[in-house]
């Protein structure tokens, strides 16, 4: 469903700034958020929870929304109550799909085009001149789920006695610190707070609409403090009754973290979500079921209040195939995560009327769909200095068949690439893209052969100078079989080479596992960066303590001033150097040309392989589901769905 605002409804977006109004992405409202007045007077609630009132089991509407809910005009129509909406997990480690889904309920989110960021659990925001000081306005009367007022405290709370807490982080999370130092939290009133830094953040608003930048609201002070020891006296007792080793560990447990499973696993746990867990979830659990939020702090243009849909049913499903073949008989009502690949688009179109679905398309952001870290802190010295060799890592992206790789894995449907912003973004660059993308087996054997690699065993794979075979070992998760096959086609190709890849594929745990451990020479990835690539760096560098692997230990290196990790490489350091430059700048010129010489120097290191361009992605939803967005953007710093508001989608 497409539609449109007005330029009048648009004025009311925006109380903060104004917005753009081009529509890069997609074709879709660049705002849902309408003023006020456009509300009815009265507000309505689902019947269950009118049935609730009635019995004197709850609140009445009126006592349980803010005084000036926001108001959001659904991508379609104003919906009905009621219904299950049921979803797919990939095994035992998937909960940031329901992150997804639920929507990182922070203090901004992104506009549905992920163009620019509106107010979200803040009411409005203003920054002083040089962007180092945030003034957040609240609504006044929001609630947490259990009916508890959510004002300043909480976030003070939050970000003094957790963020700031050297126990709870001994590094305390990137976005939150500037020149070194961790930002200062204030509160002018119940319904007002002061963000201070070090210096300008001028990215700080659109920081605060990541999925994992929700600290600020993530903690409901009158529930959690119990678990803390500033709080209660009597911890060590707390301790021993759940049996836990420390506080760092029970508050955890007891009221989450960003990007942490316990975050689901308590439903006692007050949140701001629009629906709350009452199945919990957990490792070995096969379904996670969420009711709708009584207390949630957003309504409709006609004053219902949201969402319209009663509940949400995450099944655990350990196998692609096993999700494919879930929605080919129905049983989902809206999948994009893990079928979204190209390879499964004839089969889901052939079976979506046997199925009761529609097929939607979403717009992949990344810059490319299967790309090659290469570990620079491998554990094997004489393959860790190879890999640090330029012309290595050309032979390497020379001897793999893109054009193969494109045509049998992506069905033709992407291009070869390496990285880097796509074309028609302001930060395009002709090489980062597309450097060494032809095959080209001869060049490559050259090259090896001039590192002295002439040397080859019985089999035919070449040896170090001192012995041993060249052997790299790649890590997979075996959920993503369309970057397993890559790789065994690399494998195929390279062994033309004289060089062998091993293929590691495992569970999405273990496979994090091993990246954590160090224990991989290659790890294959979608890497990030083709559409808003400012959203997130961690291909280009050293920022990401699970993601950027062409060392997680540069990571720990720059969290913790060379005092743990391996120290990286200069280039690295130029790029990181530039990058704490471009985070307080406070001109726009200013940060693009930074931003463009961080391309510039990864375009000279070559740190990275891609292989193959980014490609339609492609979902289901029930074709009874309504106000689903067509061409979403598809991105974890976005994140797919949860700014196209599911909480507005309904049954016809």
């Amino acid at each position: 469903m497409k539609n449109t605002l007005s330029s009048q409804q648009l004025d009311h977006c925006a109380p903060h700034n104004t917005l753009r109004r081009s529509v890069l992405f997609v074709s879709l409202s660049l705002c849902a958020a309408l003023s006020l007045p456009n509300v009815a007077d009265a507000f309505t609630e689902a019947p269950t929870l009118t049935r609730q009132v009635t019995d004197g089991k709850l609140a009445s509407i009126a006592k349980r929304l803010p005084e000036k809910p926001e108001v959001i005009k659904p991508f379609g129509t104003p919906g009905r109550y009621g219904g299950v909406l049921r979803t797919a997990l990939r095994g035992g480690a998937d909960y940031n799909a329901i992150t997804r889904l639920v929507g990182p309920q922070g203090l901004t989110r992104w506009t549905p085009d992920y163009t620019d960021v509106v107010p979200n659990v803040a009411e409005s925001w203003s920054a002083n001149a040089d962007n180092s000081e945030y003034t957040f306005k609240l609504r006044q009367g929001m609630r947490w789920s259990d009916g508890e007022p959510f004002n300043a405290d909480d976030i003070l709370f939050a970000m003094n006695d957790i963020v700031a807490n050297r126990q709870f982080f001994t590094t305390p999370p990137s976005r939150y610190v500037i020149n070194d130092k961790l930002v200062s939290v204030s509160k002018i009133d119940d319904y007002t707070v002061v963000f201070k830094f070090a210096g300008p953040y001028r990215r700080f608003i659109k920081e605060l609409a990541a999925p994992v930048a929700q600290h600020p609201v993530l903690y409901a002070k009158h529930y959690c403090k119990q678990f803390h020891p500033k709080y209660n006296e009597h911890i060590a007792d707390l301790l021993k009754q759940y049996k836990t080793g420390d506080w760092q560990t029970l508050m955890r447990v007891k009221c989450g973290d960003v990007e942490a499973a316990t975050r689901w696993g308590n439903p006692d746990r007050p949140t701001l979500d629009p629906w709350l867990i009452t199945t919990p979830y957990g490792a070995s659990t096969t379904q996670t079921i969420m009711r709708r939020n009584p207390y949630f702090w957003q309504v409709d243009t006609k004053g219902q209040q949201l969402p319209y849909i009663d509940q949400l049913q995450f099944s655990t499903i350990d196998e692609v195939e096993t999700i494919v073949l879930a929605a080919i008989n129905g049983q989902l009502d809206f999948q994009l995560r893990h079928i979204n690949q190209v390879q499964n688009r004839p089969v889901l179109a052939e079976n979506a009327s046997k199925g009761k679905y529609v097929l939607f398309s979403s717009v992949d952001t990344v810059a490319n769909s299967a790309g090659l870290y290469l570990n620079y802190t491998t554990q094997k010295p004489q393959l860790r200095e190879l890999i640090r060799n330029k012309d290595f890592r050309i032979a390497l992206s020379l001897g793999m068949n893109r054009y193969d790789i494109n045509n049998i894995i992506f069905l033709g449907q992407g291009q070869p690439r390496q990285i880097g912003p796509v074309k028609g973004s302001p930060f395009y660059n002709e090489r980062l893209a597309t450097q060494y993308v032809q095959y080209d087996p001869k060049t490559a054997n050259q090259l090896l052969d001039k590192l002295g690699l002439t040397k080859r065993d019985a089999d035919g794979y070449r040896l170090y100078p001192n012995g041993g075979r060249i052997s790299l070992n790649a890590i997979v998760s075996s959920a993503m079989s369309f970057q397993v096959d890559t790789l065994e086609l690399i494998r195929q190709q390279w062994a033309k080479l004289g060089i062998e890849l091993i293929v590691n594929a495992s569970e999405r745990s273990l496979y994090y596992e091993r990246a954590q451990r160090n224990d991989y020479d290659i790890s294959i990835e979608v890497f990030s960066g083709g559409i808003q690539p400012e959203a997130d760096l961690h291909t280009f560098l050293s920022l990401n303590r699970a993601e950027s692997r062409q060392s997680l230990l540069w990571v720990q290196w720059f969290e913790s001033n060379g005092k743990q990790g391996d120290e990286p490489t200069p280039n690295m350091k130029k790029r990181m150097a530039l990058y704490e430059k471009w985070m307080v700048a406070n001109q726009q010129k200013e940060a693009d040309d930074l931003l463009k010489q961080i391309f510039e120097l990864a375009a000279d290191e070559f740190d990275v392989l891609g292989t193959v361009g980014p490609t339609k992605l492609t979902g289901v939803r029930n074709s009874r589901l309504t106000n689903v967005v067509d061409n979403m953007p598809s991105s974890w710093a976005y994140p797919t769905p949860a700014p196209v508001l599911p909480q507005q989608w309904f049954y016809k």
